[in-house]
C-alpha cells in the first residue's frame, strides 16, 4: 500500500534498498559519515551542533526520497503494473451488523423505494440505482452503488443482521463516497433507521423514524458534513434533533477532487463522540456539551404571564422637550444648486440630439417584426457634439450653503430611565436531565433518501460494527488499497506542496523559511569565523592622506608599557626592539632618496617617517 504519509518504515526501507534510488540514499549517509569525521578537529560542543545539523540535513534529503522508493517498492511488489494491484472482494473478519460491498452479491438485500407523492399515485422516488464500477475503472472488479439520475428524488435502504442497541458497546459507522463529477448540490449522507416493528423498507421516505443521519451534504458554496441524531423528550415523549458543531477543517477538496474518500462516525457509551475523513479526525466532542440545541433544556425559563408594568420606561435617551427648531431652519433648501458664475459656451448646439442613428447599421434580414418588434437603428454618440455639446444647456450643479436638511430634536438622557426590563424567571416545567444521550432508539436498518443535481455519487463498502478493529481492517482492506493506486497516478510530494500553496499562498512563507534555516545553522556552524564584509586587517590602498590614528599607533607599539616589559622575556624584547628599529631606519632611508630625487632638502619630517612607518608594516607579510 502506497501512503502519502511519510511514516518511519519507508525511511529505514530506504537505507537497505541496494541500487536504484536507494544507493542516492546511502551516498548521503556516508557523506554523513565524512562530516562527521571532519567535525573531530573541533571542540565537544562544536561537534555535537556539528552532528546535529547534520542529522537534520540527512533526514530531510530522506524525506524527499521515501515517497518515491515506496512507490517504486510498490511497483515491484505488489503488481507488475505500474497503477493496478489485484483487486479481492472484501470480508469482515468480526461481527458486524451491516456490511456491503456490492462487489458479488450486488443489490441483494437493499431495497428501492416504493413511496408515492402526497395524494397522487405517482411515485415519488424516481430516481435510478445501479451498481457498477467507477468511470475511470483504476480498481478493475471494485463495484459500488451509484446514484445515476439528474435532479432526481432516490431512495434506497436495507435491513440489519441484526438491530444495534444503544446499550455498553459504540457504534463505529464507516462507508465510501467518490463525486465521480464535482458535485454542484446534493447530499450523499445515509440514514440509520430507527427499530420499529412497522418498519417497512419499500415505504421509506423523508419522514421515516431515523436515530442518527451522518455524511457529506454540499450546496452552492456550503460544504457540510452532518452529524445528526434524534433525541427523545422523556417528559413530552417528542423527538428533536441535535446537530454537532461544524468541522474546523476544510471540506472543499472531498467534494471536488474526484477521489473516493471514506467518513467514519463513531459514538462512545461515555457520551463522545468522534468523526473521520479518510481515518484522520476532523471532529470530536461530547452529545452533552457540543451539540445544538442542547441535549437537557434550561432549569428556569422566562415566566410567560409576566407583563411590563404600564410604566416602566426602558428608553435610555428621549429627545429635549424645551429644543426648538431656530427660525432661519429651511428644511425646504434643496442641498444641490445650480452655478451662477458659469456660462453656456458660444458654440454649444441647443437643436442637435446627443445621440444620432448609426448610418453604417443594417435591418438583419431575418428580422421578423411579429417575433421581434418594431426595429430601430442603434444609437451612436453625435460627432458634431465633440466641440463643445448638444442639446439643453444645463449649469453644473454646486452644493447649497444653506442646506442643512431635516431638522431633528436633539436628544437628552431619560430621566425617568429604569433599565432594560426582564421577565421573571420560574422553574421550567418541562425539564429533565439526560446524562445519558448515547442511550438513542434502536436502530434496525440503513436508508440512503437523496437528491442531486449531479448524478454518478458512487457509495461503497459499508460497514456497521461494534469494534473498532473490525472496521479498521476493514479500512484496510477496502479503502486503503483503492487510496493506494490513486495516490500512485497522483502527484508526487513536491508537487502536492506547490498545489498546496496555490490555495493557501502564505504557505510559501513556510516552505522558505524550513528551506533557508537549516542552510543558515550549516553555514553558521561549519564555518563559524566566516564574516561578511571588510576583514579586521583590510589594507588600503597606499596615499598621502594621513589614516586614522597612524602616528599614534606606531608610537604605542614602539613604546610598550612598563608593566608589560616585565612579563616579557628580555631576549625576545631585545628582537623587537632591532626589528622596530630597522623597519624606521629602511624608511628614512627610502624617504631621504625620494626627497633628493625630488630636489627636497633629504631631511623627512618625523610625523612623516611615522606614517610611512605604519604603512609599510601593515604591507609585510604575517
Amino acid at each position: 500500500m502506497v501512503s502519502r504519509r511519510l511514516n518511519p518504515a519507508p525511511l529505514v526501507k530506504g537505507l537497505l534498498v541496494v541500487g536504484g534510488k536507494g544507493r542516492r540514499v546511502g551516498d548521503i549517509v556516508s557523506g554523513f559519515r565524512v562530516s562527521t569525521v571532519l567535525s573531530d578537529s573541533y571542540s565537544g560542543q562544536e561537534t555535537m551542533n556539528l552532528q546535529s545539523i547534520s542529522y537534520l540535513m540527512v533526514c530531510g534529503l530522506i524525506l524527499v526520497f521515501a515517497e518515491d522508493i515506496e512507490d517504486s517498492e510498490f511497483h515491484d511488489e505488489e503488481s507488475p503494473h505500474s497503477n493496478q494491484i489485484a483487486y479481492r472482494p472484501p470480508k469482515p473478519t468480526g461481527d458486524v451488523y451491516f456490511m456491503a460491498s456490492f462487489d458479488t452479491d450486488g443489490l441483494e438485500g437493499w431495497v428501492r423505494s416504493e413511496a408515492k407523492k402526497v395524494d397522487t399515485n405517482e411515485s415519488k422516488y424516481n430516481g435510478i440505482w445501479a451498481v457498477e464500477e467507477s468511470y475511470d475503472q483504476k480498481v478493475p472488479g471494485n463495484k459500488g452503488l451509484v446514484l445515476k439520475s439528474q435532479a432526481k428524488h432516490h431512495a434506497i435502504a436495507a435491513y440489519f443482521q441484526t438491530p444495534f442497541h444503544f446499550k455498553d458497546l459504540p457504534l463505529i459507522v464507516q462507508y465510501e463516497v467518490h463525486f465521480q463529477n464535482e458535485i454542484e448540490c446534493g447530499g450523499a449522507y445515509l440514514k440509520l433507521l430507527s427499530e420499529d416493528d412497522q418498519l417497512d423498507l419499500r415505504k421509506f421516505f423523508d419522514k421515516t423514524p431515523y436515530t442518527i443521519m451522518f455524511g457529506p451534504d454540499k450546496c452552492g458554496q456550503d460544504y457540510k458534513l452532518h452529524f445528526i441524531f434524534r433525541h427523545r423528550d422523556p417528559v413530552t415523549g417528542a423527538y428533536e434533533e441535535k446537530h454537532s458543531r461544524k468541522p474546523e477543517v476544510d471540506l472543499q477538496s472531498y467534494f471536488t477532487d474526484k477521489r473516493p474518500h471514506l467518513y467514519t462516525l463513531i459514538v462512545r457509551p461515555d457520551n463522545s463522540f468522534e468523526i473521520l475523513i479518510d481515518e484522520n479526525s476532523v471532529s470530536r466532542g461530547s452529545l452533552l456539551h457540543d451539540v445544538t440545541p442542547p441535549v437537557n433544556p434550561p432549569k428556569e425559563i422566562d415566566d410567560p404571564n409576566h407583563q411590563k408594568p404600564e410604566d416602566w420606561d426602558d428608553r435610555r435617551q428621549i429627545p429635549d422637550p424645551d429644543s426648538v427648531k431656530p427660525h432661519d431652519w429651511d428644511e425646504d433648501a434643496p442641498p444641490y444648486i445650480p452655478d451662477s458664475t458659469v456660462m453656456k459656451p458660444d458654440n454649444w448646439l441647443d437643436e442637435e440630439p446627443e445621440y444620432i442613428p448609426d448610418p453604417k447599421s443594417i435591418k438583419p434580414p431575418d428580422w421578423d417584426l411579429n417575433m421581434d418588434g418594431e426595429w430601430e437603428e442603434p444609437k451612436i454618440p453625435n460627432p458634431k457634439c465633440k466641440t463643445a455639446g448638444c442639446g439643453t444647456w444645463k449649469p453644473p450643479m454646486i452644493p447649497n450653503p444653506a442646506y442643512k436638511g431635516k431638522w431633528k430634536v436633539p436628544m437628552i438622557d431619560n430621566p425617568k430611565y429604569k433599565g432594560v426590563w426582564k421577565p421573571r424567571k420560574i422553574l421550567n416545567p418541562n425539564y429533565f436531565e439526560n446524562t445519558k444521550p448515547f442511550r438513542m432508539t434502536s436502530i434496525a436498518a440503513v436508508g440512503l433518501e437523496l437528491w442531486s443535481l449531479t448524478p454518478n455519487i458512487m457509495f461503497d463498502n459499508f460497514i456497521i460494527s461494534s469494534d473498532e478493529r473490525v472496521v479498521k481492517q476493514w479500512a484496510k482492506d477496502t479503502w486503503a488499497r483503492t487510496k493506494a493506486i490513486y495516490d500512485a497516478d497522483g502527484p508526487g510530494l513536491i508537487m502536492q506542496l506547490f498545489l498546496a500553496a496555490d490555495k493557501r499562498p502564505w504557505l510559501w512563507g513556510v516552505y522558505v523559511f524550513t528551506v533557508a534555516l537549516p542552510v543558515i545553522l550549516f553555514i553558521s556552524f561549519y564555518w563559524p569565523n566566516k564574516r561578511f564584509g571588510p576583514p579586521d586587517d583590510y589594507y588600503y590602498k597606499k596615499t598621502d592622506d594621513v589614516q586614522i590614528n597612524d602616528e599614534e599607533k606606531i608610537t604605542t607599539e614602539a613604546q610598550p608599557q612598563e608593566s608589560d616589559l616585565h612579563d616579557q622575556q628580555g631576549n625576545a624584547a631585545k628582537s623587537n626592539d632591532r626589528m622596530k628599529g630597522s623597519i624606521l631606519l629602511k624608511t628614512k632611508d627610502d624617504l631621504e632618496t625620494s626627497l633628493q630625487a625630488q630636489g627636497g632638502s633629504g631631511e623627512p619630517d618625523p610625523g612623516q617617517v611615522s606614517e610611512e612607518a605604519v604603512r609599510y608594516r601593515k604591507t609585510m607579510p604575517k
